[in-house]
């Protein structure tokens, strides 16, 4: 049996795929999953990430509304670009792990290159205190995409 938070990621996965582009209520979809608002705002914070290729834009207000964006692999610069900007504080092993998987999915880079970059990247291997490892991870990632960047500009 699927967890709620895998059901409402695949729910809301089908209506991407669907329509390109989400625009959706929490509390809408609190009623239809029988849940608190604050679940779908957990699924949204950690299922619709920049880490994992998702721009998602909310609108508060009596009104408001939360719109999902697939970024799609024509925007492939851009999502890096935006990338490399959002690392400038740091990383956790688990924003890491998704950015690498996201760009595997996006064919930048390797199933093998993947792989090697989530073992340098681990906890055990960056043994250092906190922040300085996820500050660490981060400029390690901000290297890997500034190469995928300058790539994508010789190719295009």
């Amino acid at each position: 049996m699927s967890t709620l938070v895998t059901r409402i990621e695949d729910y809301l996965k089908q209506m991407l795929k669907k329509q390109g582009k989400v625009r959706i209520q929490r509390n809408e979809i609190a009623v239809l999953f029988d849940c608190a608002p604050s679940q779908v705002s957990y699924v949204l914070q950690t299922r619709f990430s920049l880490d994992r290729g998702y721009l998602v834009q909310s609108q508060r207000g009596g009104g408001g509304y939360v719109e999902i964006v697939e970024i799609p692999r024509e925007a492939r610069q851009e999502y890096l670009a935006r990338l490399h900007q959002s690392l400038q504080g740091g990383i956790t092993q688990q924003q890491a792990g998704d950015i690498l998987h996201r760009l595997e999915r996006d064919q930048l880079l390797t199933p093998r290159e993947c792989l090697l970059l989530q073992n340098i990247i681990r906890r055990e291997v960056l043994h250092i205190s906190l922040p300085r490892r996820d500050l660490l991870r981060g400029k390690i990632l901000q290297s890997v995409i500034e190469s995928l960047y300058w790539n994508l500009q010789k190719e295009g």
